[in-house]
């Protein structure tokens, strides 16, 4: 779904735009378009990274 999302590596800070209430989220792996991301109030997510474009997080404010 997004370019953005083939980019991700392990340790890249993420957000779910559908889902802001997950806070946010390490990428723990990105492998065929599935993407792994431990989210701080979700927990571990496997994500379809065709479906879903995650938005990339560079500060914590």
């Amino acid at each position: 779904m997004s370019e953005l999302n083939s980019i991700l590596e392990p340790g890249m800070l993420v957000r779910h735009p559908a889902q802001p209430d997950w806070g946010i989220g390490q990428v723990q792996s990105n492998i065929n378009s599935r993407i792994t991301v431990n989210f701080q109030h979700e927990g571990k997510v496997v994500l379809d990274g065709r479906r879903v474009a995650l938005d990339r997080v560079f500060d914590l404010d």
